[in-house]
């Protein structure tokens, strides 16, 4: 494979000395990998090049061996008017070209009422992609085209609107919270106080219905599914279902309700409502503290993907790329975090992919694939850290892939850069557009929002040293003609209409104003990256319990296997069975093991060895209308931590634009300790949803001491799920069993 690639990087090498001879005039590399090379006007990949004709046209000759029409040369020439954009240039044509490109389909994706177009093949607002989009770079360049947007994903209860998801949407999916990050931006690049004053109480509201019903109590983390990685057989173990997604604590989703509860501490503060404010501040530093203890990995450098399981708690060790970029955005890494981040977290030659490493025998889309708008994010975020390497890695993953496609294509396959070889991809996509237009604006010029100015950070490594304009540049009441020259990441001079001042505009100013940005030339490709080849997982062992001995089929590659009791540890084996003996109850996992420590498979499902006490509900139908509160007495023998789970069927699907997960508060003694939820299960390849399938709810643990306590289910306001009118299930059974 090595050999391989040396072998095209050899033939692309030659290629590149021969266009020096061609085009030296306008030629000069930027960066290269071994897999492409960037070039100031093209990009070469193989037997491949894009080519930018002129600031207005790209003209590449890339084909998908997958892709069936024998046409090879795409064409990308601006067909919209972009005069009313800010208008850029830089000494590199094809970085003026992809710019161009970015508002071209940004202009085709602003739908006839005013919103924004999530992909030429998906029509409507979708929440977490309109949301990531305003943050990028929509928020700034069409600000009230995103107010219509985040207006539009408000429920009729006043709450932000979860897209659709695993299980019947929220909570099983909770990254709506997205919203609140997108709305904030939006308010520091207008201004705008109706703006707060209007939202607040949706911010307020739908925070408050989060922290009752997906908030963890024994690790204060937020419960979800992991944000945007929304198919779940893509990112997760195959024998999770929709109520082991709901109980998993996600590293991205996590860092989104940090940043949604400091924001909303800072709205309530903003409209007069103090105690609010400091409520919601003091939540945001607990769950800051809780991803920190919990889903920090000192020893890899970054932050974990997840944690999952059922009773026992798994830490899943892969890196997950977004999550990660948004911990180093948020604040919720240290400063020294930040840096180890960005220098330690795995990148494939095409880019960072989505989680690393790779799950196996599982299509390319989340697995196996880089997403340019996450791969903006963390180019975003790696200029924070001002590390040049991560920088120029990033920039490169996004241009190769525009230029060759010639459009902003949502995603592509990890091993080899290719756009066909997903199970779904668009052209034209809202979010990858976005963060096209973020290099330049979040990166190369550093712009970063405060609430009462715009405070400038730049990072340009030293390859990408040119003379940069951003002229026309709206802000507030002002526009702005931007200029910047030099490379590095520190300023030798910032000034404002030829005075020279600190490193911001304000945002009081009026009027057109002159910007000329000096850079002091300081290398910042000094940081070290991880650059590693794309590498697969074992796959996930499937134990069976038979009599008293755990059994499971060896898996191809592992030497060993680790069993896990009640989600820690327990002993590491070779061999692919487990006597179990009286004493050594609890619940059992394995996971896979080779001489690559990167390489440890999933844990299996977990089994139960246990004594389990049940008690039967008989088919007991909840609903809106019946049954709103239960009760069942139970009696409690000895102390300690007991886990409560509910078996129960719904039969509301399989539309996945029914939404209708059912959510309950649970209570004993009236006491609260959380939700228990109920989402439909899809079954089979035809996806059905059936009254008679049975499945149990998310386990809640809970310290007991002897006694005949209450348990009991509520509805709640705060258990409205995403369909409203619809939120019901039928319990047969509650499970207790006995933790240690």
């Amino acid at each position: 494979m090595q050999f391989k690639k040396q072998a095209m990087y050899i033939v692309c090498t030659l290629s590149f000395f021969g266009a020096i001879v061609m085009n030296k005039a306008f030629s000069q590399e930027i960066y290269h990998n071994g897999s492409y090379i960037w070039q100031s006007d093209r990009i070469m990949q193989g037997a491949f090049t894009a080519k930018a004709d002129s600031p207005t046209q790209i003209t590449s000759n890339y084909r998908s061996p997958l892709d069936e029409n024998k046409t090879q040369t795409k064409t990308w020439s601006l067909k919209n008017d972009i005069s009313d954009c800010p208008h850029y240039e830089s000494d590199f044509v094809l970085e003026n070209a992809i710019y161009n490109m970015g508002l071209d389909e940004m202009i085709q994706a602003v739908e006839a009422n005013l919103t924004l177009r999530t992909g030429e093949f998906w029509s409507g607002i979708w929440t977490r992609d309109a949301c990531y989009s305003i943050v990028l770079a929509m928020a700034s360049m069409q600000p009230t085209v995103a107010k219509n947007c985040l207006l539009h994903r408000v429920n009729s209860l006043g709450r932000i609107i979860q897209d659709t998801g695993t299980g019947g949407s929220w909570p099983c999916s909770s990254d709506r919270v997205i919203w609140i990050t997108a709305a904030w931006e939006i308010y520091k690049v207008t201004g705008d106080f109706d703006w707060i004053r209007t939202i607040y109480p949706v911010v307020k509201g739908s925070v408050e219905d989060d922290i009752a019903t997906i908030y963890d109590y024994e690790t204060g983390l937020a419960m979800g599914e992991s944000s945007f990685i929304d198919w779940r057989e893509q990112s997760y173990p195959a024998w999770m279902q929709p109520v082991d997604i709901y109980k998993s604590k996600c590293l991205g989703t996590n860092a989104l309700h940090y940043h949604a509860l400091w924001i909303a501490g800072r709205m309530a503060d903003i409209v007069g409502k103090k105690e609010d404010g400091e409520r919601f501040q003091a939540k945001a530093e607990d769950l800051k503290k809780a991803i920190n203890t919990h889903l920090w990995m000192p020893d890899k450098g970054f932050y974990a993907q997840y944690l999952y399981g059922r009773n026992g708690t798994i830490l899943s060790p892969r890196s997950e790329t977004l999550g990660e970029a948004l911990c180093i955005l948020f604040d919720i890494a240290s400063p020294e975090q930040q840096q180890i981040i960005t220098q330690r977290m795995p990148l494939t030659p095409f880019g960072p992919t989505i989680f690393y490493p790779q799950i196996p025998d599982i299509p390319s889309y989340h697995n196996n694939a880089v997403w340019p708008f996450v791969t903006s994010f963390w180019t975003w975020a790696s200029a924070k850290t001002e590390n040049g390497k991560a920088v120029l890695h990033g920039i490169g993953s996004v241009y190769r892939a525009l230029g060759l496609f010639a459009t902003d294509k949502e995603n592509f396959v990890a091993e080899n850069g290719d756009w066909a070889g997903t199970e779904l991809n668009s052209n034209v996509m809202l979010w990858s557009i976005s963060g096209n237009l973020s290099l330049v604006h979040r990166v190369l010029f550093g712009m970063n929002y405060e609430e009462d100015k715009i405070v400038f950070k730049p990072v340009v490594p030293k390859t990408l040293k040119a003379k940069r304009k951003l002229a026309g540049f709206r802000y507030r009441n002002a526009i702005f003609n931007l200029e910047i020259e030099g490379y590095g990441s520190k300023i030798q001079s910032f000034t404002l209409d030829n005075y020279e001042t600190d490193a911001l505009l304000p945002s009081d100013l009026t009027g057109v104003h002159q910007v000329k940005i000096v850079l002091a030339n300081n290398p910042v490709e000094e940081k070290p990256i991880h650059p590693v080849e794309n590498k697969f997982s074992l796959a996930a062992p499937e134990t069976v319990l038979s009599h008293d001995s755990l059994r499971w089929q060896p898996v191809k590659g592992a030497i060993s296997y680790k069993i896990l009791k009640n989600g820690k540890e327990w002993t590491t084996q070779q061999k692919s069975f487990l006597k179990l003996k009286p004493g050594n109850e609890g619940e059992y996992q394995v996971i896979a093991l080779n001489k690559d420590p990167e390489a440890a498979s999933f844990a299996s499902e977990p089994v139960i060895w246990s004594k389990i006490n049940t008690i039967d509900l008989k088919g007991l139908r909840i609903s809106k209308a019946e049954n709103t509160t239960i009760t069942v007495p139970i009696q409690i023998a000895e102390s300690g931590y007991y886990a409560f789970d509910w078996q129960y069927a719904n039969g509301n699907g399989p539309d996945p634009y029914n939404d209708r997960c059912a959510v309950r508060s649970f209570l004993i003694d009236g006491q609260l300790f959380g939700a228990s939820v109920f989402p439909y299960r899809e079954m089979g390849k035809d996806k059905t949803v059936s009254w008679d399938d049975r499945n149990w709810s998310n386990s809640i643990q809970v310290k007991l001491e002897p006694g005949n306590p209450i348990v009991s289910l509520e509805f709640r306001k705060e258990n409205e799920n995403m369909n409203i009118t619809t939120n019901d299930a039928v319990l047969y059974q509650l499970r207790i069993l006995k933790m240690e």
